[in-house]
């Protein structure tokens, strides 16, 4: 009997307690890299058909993007999995949460092409010099294996530095080499074609390209979007800059994320039935739980073309516990969120995905705006409006 009862006692103090994000079950398993052939495969199974999108969405349009980080972190959202949408802000957000795995889910193919091209950029590139050299097609002196570049100088170069034709053709055919060879990911006739494109924009665009509504147009244009400049230099409320090129150790880790092929672009609707639900299943068989789901406003659309439950359905389907949180960009339009902070052209909130999930389960997700305002976490307040008002 005291055998058994010792037995017992080991065994109960021999199990893990379980805390914070959920990770897979096999340490090993968030940590192995993924190979480029399991890499490929799942681009390749997981997509959909690609979609149609209104613009070039070759930056961010929001540059409020950073006013949740410092929420993210007070929150304890870090690790597990995360899921975005869209371009670049991606890497920030993984840069603030350290995730183990990432999926980026975009109704453009072209999205997942130029993701494709990133993840190539941050195979050649060894720091944050090398990658916008790369980007832009701008060589360095000595091939750029300094590190300690401030983020100014680095900028300033970019913007002044020479570049040719030559050295572009020459960095797009060792892109699209490395993304069939490196990737084992297979290019269609129509895939290069938008490689040549998204390159080019790059390569002709600069620090000026962003967000635009005309095909063939590389800067924000006329609609007064942000550069991607004013992107890498935006600051968090207390003017503290926070993109994943503002720091050399930010930028390592998304490429060490990159190198392990642990982040993963599909082409999907988010209204659609396979790849958010296909991703779902997979993080669920592997042990990860989501940490984060950057949706931006795509919910708005969902519930304009009527097949929001179909997204619902899907983020009911992932493995989640009580800090797993929704990223999402308001626009101000007509009625401002009552987050709305002056000068943002986007107000960037978060949501408990367990909420959301049980206002679906209970019929309460009645449309976008009263989804966005009944359980949004705020991002933290500017330190002026935080310090207490003197009497007067």
């Amino acid at each position: 009997m005291k055998t058994a009862l010792l037995a017992l006692l080991v065994a109960l103090l021999t199990v893990p307690v379980a805390c914070g994000q959920q990770e897979p079950s096999s340490k090993s398993a968030a940590t192995t890299p993924i190979t480029a052939a399991e890499f490929s495969r799942i681009v390749q199974e997981f997509s959909e058909p690609g979609g149609y999108f209104r613009s070039d969405n070759f930056t961010s349009n929001e540059t409020s993007y950073l006013h949740i980080t410092g929420k993210l972190k007070e929150l304890g959202v870090s690790g597990g999995a995360y899921i975005g949408v869209g371009p670049e802000q991606n890497f920030t957000y993984i840069a603030k949460i350290r995730p183990r795995i990432a999926f980026i889910v975009d109704i453009r193919r072209q999205a997942v092409i130029q993701h494709l091209m990133y993840k190539a950029i941050f195979h050649q590139a060894e720091n944050r010099a090398q990658f916008l050299s790369w980007l832009f097609s701008k060589p360095l002196p000595g091939g750029g294996k300094e590190k300690d570049f401030s983020l100014e100088e680095l900028l300033q170069y970019m913007s002044q530095a020479p570049s040719s034709r030559e050295v572009y053709l020459a960095n797009l055919a060792a892109v699209r080499k490395s993304i069939v060879d490196d990737f084992h990911f297979p290019l269609s006739p129509d895939d290069v074609k938008s490689l040549d494109y998204v390159y080019t924009a790059f390569w002709r665009g600069n620090l000026r390209i962003g967000f635009s509504f005309s095909s063939g147009m590389y800067d924000s244009g006329p609609w007064g979007f942000p550069t991607l400049k004013d992107l890498i230099l935006a600051t968090d409320h207390n003017g503290q800059r926070g993109n994943f090129l503002a720091a050399e150790d930010d930028y390592q880790f998304v490429r060490k994320l990159q190198e392990q092929n642990r982040i993963i672009p599909v082409v999907g609707d988010f209204g659609g039935t396979k790849a958010l639900a296909t991703v779902a299943g997979y993080l669920k068989k592997n042990g990860y739980t989501v940490s984060a789901f950057y949706t931006s406003n795509v919910e708005q659309f969902l519930f304009e073309n009527k097949i929001f439950g179909n997204f619902a359905e899907s983020v009911s389907k992932m493995p989640i516990d009580n800090r797993s949180v929704f990223i999402r960009a308001v626009r101000a339009g007509m009625a401002p969120h009552p987050a709305y902070q002056p000068g943002d052209r986007m107000t960037p909130l978060l949501e408990k995905i367990s909420d959301f999930v049980e206002d679906y389960r209970q019929g309460r997700a009645e449309d976008y705006w009263s989804m966005v305002t009944k359980h949004y976490i705020a991002g933290t307040q500017p330190r002026e409006q935080l310090a207490p008002r003197s009497m007067p």
